[in-house]
């Protein structure tokens, strides 16, 4: 999948690798800068590379700038994960396209809906979340109420 300018590129990756791994690393490192470790729901990047999860990459005219993942329940809903861009790529609708892609593919598997846990500091997220359709919901899976989770839910079906 490429961005409106050609030079964003999305492509399904293996978690692995050592760019990768520094990519993951800034998120882990941003969520805990900014949250309390009991509120840090980040996957490392050993549980990222599972069956259940389709992960991808944002490169911007080659630099990897970003990534997310799809978390496949059994339930047949999925997860948003580990969404991140890096800080100096923000504001220019990478988010978005990542967003994008994430949805086509749980469409594709047919999941019912796509429900995520991000922090309440995250306003630019909640942003996007909630233009793309999003809406707030409880705690979900094994997640538990928390003052600094919001949860939300868009449901796939229609």
């Amino acid at each position: 999948m490429r961005g409106p300018d050609q030079d964003l590129v999305i492509t399904i990756e293996a978690p692995r690798g050592r760019e990768i791994a520094g990519l993951i690393e800034e998120r882990v490192q941003y969520s805990h800068a900014n949250y309390p470790p009991e509120s840090v729901h980040t996957l490392p990047l050993h549980l990222l590379d599972r069956p259940e999860i389709t992960f991808w990459t944002a490169r911007f005219r080659g630099a990897l700038v970003g990534c997310t993942a799809l978390l496949c329940h059994a339930d047949g809903s999925g997860e948003l994960k580990s969404m991140f861009i890096r800080p100096a790529s923000r504001g220019l609708g990478f988010s978005k396209l990542l967003l994008q892609a994430v949805e086509a593919k749980a469409k594709e598997l047919k999941l019912s809906r796509l429900d995520l846990e991000t922090g309440p500091k995250s306003h630019a997220a909640l942003r996007l979340y909630e233009v793309a359709g999003y809406r707030l919901r409880g705690p979900f899976a094994e997640y538990k109420d928390d003052p600094n989770s919001v949860f939300m839910t868009k449901d796939l079906a229609t």
